[in-house]
Formats: C-alpha cells, sequence, structure tokens
C-alpha cells in the first residue's frame, strides 16, 4: 500500500483520491481479506504491545477502560488515539498493528475503549453505539488536557470511525482545538446501508452471529443490574443486529428505533461539516459497507480526502510476507493511514 494519489477504478470516478493497494493472490476477494486479516496474518514486527490501563470516570458514575501502549516516546511526540470498532478493544488486531506503528514511530499511543469493552461490565443503563459522538469528545478533550505538549492524531476503525467523524462533523470549527487531523477505516458512514448489508446471506451466518454472541450475553447481564430495562425473551430471538438495536442500542441510548439510530448516528450527513483534515478509508469489496453507499467526493467537502480502493475487505488490507507470502501481515493499512495522519501533525 502506498500513498497514491491516482483516482480509484471504476465504478466511481467520484470517489476521490485512491490508494494503491492489492491484495496477495490467494486472497481473492472482501471476505477472504477480512477474515483471514483477522484470524491468520502477524500483526506486529517484533514484541507484542503492552499496556497500562487507567480507570477513567464518568459524568454519569460510570467508568471507561483507556489503555496507554508502553513502548517509549519523546514528551512532544504526538499522541494518536484509536477508537475501536464493534466489540473490539485494545487486543483487536488492527489496535495491536497500530500500536506495532506507533512504537516504530516513536509516537505515543492509547486505546479509549467504549463501554463495557473492556472486558468489565459498566454500571449505567447504557452501553455504546455508532454514533457515541458526545462520548468521543469527552475522551478527547480530556486527553487533551493530560497531554498539553503533543498534537493529538485520532483514527476510529468501523464502528469507531463512524462515531469520530461524527463528532468531527458535530464539533466543526471546535475540532481544530482538539486535533490535528482524523481518520476512519472501513467505517459504515451511511449505518442503514451498512446494518441491511451485515443482515443478509453470508454476512448474516458469519459476521452477526459472532457480534451477537458477545453483545446478547452482555445486554442479558446489563438487564440483571438494571431490570426491565428491554425485553429479555425479545432479545433472546434477536437473529440480526436490525432487531437488536430496536430492542437495546436505540432505545437505550435516546433514539426512537433503528430505523431513527441509523439516520441519526450517520456520519455521511456531516462530512461536509467536517473542519479538521479527514481521512475515510473504504474498500470497495467490504462484505459489511457496499460500495454503492460510500461517499463521493461532492458529498465529503473539502476538508474529507475519500481513499477507496478496489480491495481491501472490512478492516483487512493483508499483505504477503514469510515464505510463500504466508501467513501474511496487517501493517500496511496501519502504515499508510498513520503517515497520512503524521503529514497533517
Amino acid at each position: 500500500m502506498s500513498l497514491a494519489t491516482a483516482a480509484p477504478p471504476a465504478p466511481d470516478p467520484h470517489a476521490g483520491n485512491g490508494l494503491a493497494y492489492r491484495a496477495p493472490w490467494w486472497l481473492p476477494g472482501g471476505n477472504t481479506q477480512t477474515l483471514w486479516a483477522a484470524l491468520a496474518c502477524q500483526r506486529h514486527t517484533g514484541t507484542a504491545p503492552s499496556w497500562q490501563r487507567q480507570r477513567w470516570t464518568t459524568h454519569d458514575g460510570d467508568f471507561i477502560d483507556v489503555d496507554h501502549a508502553l513502548h517509549a516516546s519523546t514528551p512532544e511526540a504526538p499522541l494518536l488515539v484509536l477508537f475501536h470498532g464493534l466489540e473490539g478493544s485494545s487486543g483487536s488486531h488492527y489496535a495491536v498493528a497500530f500500536a506495532d506503528f506507533a512504537a516504530a514511530q516513536g509516537l505515543a499511543f492509547v486505546v479509549p475503549h467504549f463501554r463495557g469493552c473492556s472486558g468489565e461490565l459498566n454500571l449505567a443503563p447504557r452501553a455504546y453505539h455508532s454514533g457515541d459522538h458526545a462520548e468521543i469528545d469527552w475522551v478527547l478533550r480530556r486527553l487533551a488536557v493530560e497531554h498539553p505538549g503533543r498534537p493529538l492524531l485520532a483514527v476510529g476503525v468501523s464502528l469507531g470511525g463512524n462515531a469520530l467523524l461524527r463528532w468531527a462533523g458535530e464539533a466543526g470549527e471546535a475540532a481544530r482545538s482538539v486535533v490535528r487531523a482524523v481518520a476512519a477505516v472501513s467505517s459504515p458512514l451511511d449505518l442503514a446501508a451498512g446494518g441491511h448489508a451485515i443482515g443478509r446471506g453470508f454476512n448474516r451466518l458469519v459476521y452477526t452471529r459472532v457480534f451477537l454472541s458477545t453483545m446478547v450475553p452482555k445486554a442479558l447481564k446489563k438487564l440483571e443490574q438494571h431490570p426491565g430495562l428491554f425485553d429479555r425473551e425479545a432479545l433472546l430471538q434477536a437473529r440480526d443486529l436490525y432487531t437488536f438495536d430496536n430492542l437495546f442500542t436505540a432505545p437505550l441510548h435516546g433514539f426512537r428505533d433503528t430505523d431513527d439510530y441509523w439516520a441519526r448516528a450517520s456520519a455521511k450527513p456531516v462530512l461536509p461539516d467536517i473542519r479538521v483534515p479527514a481521512l475515510a478509508l473504504n474498500a470497495r469489496n467490504d462484505p459489511f459497507v457496499p460500495a454503492s453507499s460510500l461517499p463521493l467526493a461532492a458529498e465529503a467537502g473539502r476538508h474529507v480526502t475519500l481513499w477507496q480502493p478496489p480491495q481491501g475487505g472490512h478492516v483487512g488490507f493483508p499483505s504477503a510476507s514469510g515464505r510463500w507470502g504466508l501467513p501474511g501481515h496487517v501493517r500496511t493499512m496501519p502504515q499508510a493511514v498513520g503517515q497520512w495522519l503524521l503529514a497533517h501533525r
């Protein structure tokens, strides 16, 4: 992967600046590029990252856990903040790969966990969602105060990227006082399009099951904390994210229903309101994010750069390494996105 500026190939000539990436021949489609990257690829070059966990108390008496990478960095080096995806954490393959990039560049690196994603159930009668821009705002502003000598750069992956760009759009000019640049990787900027896509066919059989296998037990534990929060039996019957969001995510976070949540939380409508350098990277073969739903350059605004390569899958972008190219690695995407962010520090 390189920081090429050639326009991406058809079908969309308006996708903005492209990103040169070609998957190994033995990973021919979006699903293989997604699954191999998450399950088999090498995530770091040397020692795995180690973390120091800090617990923050929220304004509503809850908590989040923030993991700081322990590699060395100078006091004035930028702080790279990563917001993880749905059910992600600092242990996710992309978080480890970004930590590896940060260590190599001498950057400070931190992964704030969305509520309930750090291995311990949070306390409040809420969890997290794709448009949680108020939480993003609180986290970034606190980090800016705690690290006054460091320029802040932020990247969000999948759900975290949509929330981050939603924050940048909502904040407008005010975002400039907090961060130097933001990036979103494989984010469903049109949540309705992404939500319906993950609920069909192979996606429903594989990815939806994986997500619900952790989301449903967490929701049931939340119900034990706060009896009457939602209909337990109805939730147990949920077989897709639309139903889960209708019963749990939407009502717990102030939305009328799933359709209202997906419409009001999507970042795509606020892209023109962004006033800091912003990157949106989406592979056009992402199983979760239909290419037809990706923003055109005219919809993105002048501060947003679009990278829409034809290959990469969902948070995949695996590259060949090792004997015969196996098992491959996932450091290519963090390297390219990280360098883009550094160019705006």
